[in-house]
């Protein structure tokens, strides 16, 4: 029997103890000096990021825009880098699909049979015609873009009454939608004001949560409230692979830190 994606998610968290998703958001324009900024240096980089966190950290999410900007060559070394995590961890696509039906149809063939991604995050504003052939399969997830950490994001997703925003009617459909139980919400860390309202809406469906670091949300607050009924992931890019002199070791330094904040605040005896 198929173990749904919000299963498979939690118990990946539970058995490393952790809720941290490191963003591959591989950039060499951003690599310290003298690092090798070919596709060959890219594909060292996000291999020895992943080989040395991988023990510890239960989520990956590549950003298709940094390697699609170098055309058929940087998506197949985004398939590469998925194939090396080989089910050692949960891959999130960071692609941020949403068409009509049959366009999502291939979308979801492409990315989540053909590139063994386990779920994709998707943009909801086509209506949920645009969300269902990503969700027919219950063991592949999708993360709907309910409310981001991003400063205009409020001019649509705030739009309408204040008791009645569009984000609203986003996490009532990805609610009706989740049959399958493999439907979570993004919700940026910098929207803090509205997330315990997003919490009781929500249902116990798991966020994705971008925005602490270098955005500065508060991800104290985030994890508290995202673990009252379901499972708040923490996404960190930037803060963990280019910090300190994007040395390997700051690297992983970084994301330790993350995990011993991350663990000490939700993913203890205590609370679990």
């Amino acid at each position: 029997m198929a173990i749904p994606f919000n299963q498979r998610l939690e118990t990946i968290c539970r058995e490393k103890n952790n809720s941290l998703c490191i963003g591959l958001d591989i950039d060499p324009d951003k690599f310290s000096s003298g690092a090798d900024t070919s596709l060959s240096g890219m594909e060292s980089f996000g291999k020895d990021v992943i080989d040395a966190t991988i023990d510890f950290c239960p989520v990956y999410k590549p950003n298709f825009a940094f390697f699609e900007r170098f055309g058929s060559q940087g998506f197949a070394l985004l398939e590469r880098l998925v194939s090396h995590i080989n089910g050692r961890a949960i891959v999130i696509a960071d692609a941020k699909r949403g068409d009509i039906g049959n366009t999502s149809r291939q979308y979801a063939t492409a990315i989540l049979d053909g590139m063994g991604c386990d779920a994709i995050t998707i943009s909801p504003y086509m209506g949920r015609d645009a969300i269902q052939p990503f969700i027919e399969n219950p063991e592949k997830g999708v993360f709907v873009l309910a409310v981001t950490s991003n400063q205009s994001a409020s001019e649509i997703q705030e739009h309408g009454n204040q008791s009645n925003p569009l984000y609203k009617k986003v996490i009532q459909i990805a609610q009706e939608l989740n049959t399958g139980e493999n439907i979570g919400l993004v919700v940026g860390a910098t929207k803090t004001e509205v997330m315990e309202e997003i919490r009781e809406l929500s249902n116990g469906m798991p966020w994705l949560i971008p925005g602490v670091g270098t955005q500065g949300g508060d991800l104290e607050t985030a994890l508290r409230i995202s673990h009252k009924n379901g499972i708040g992931i923490i996404n960190v890019s930037r803060g963990i692979l280019y910090a300190g002199d994007g040395s390997l070791n700051d690297v992983i330094q970084s994301a330790k830190n993350y995990t011993e904040k991350i663990r000490s605040i939700v993913w203890n005896p205590v609370n679990c």
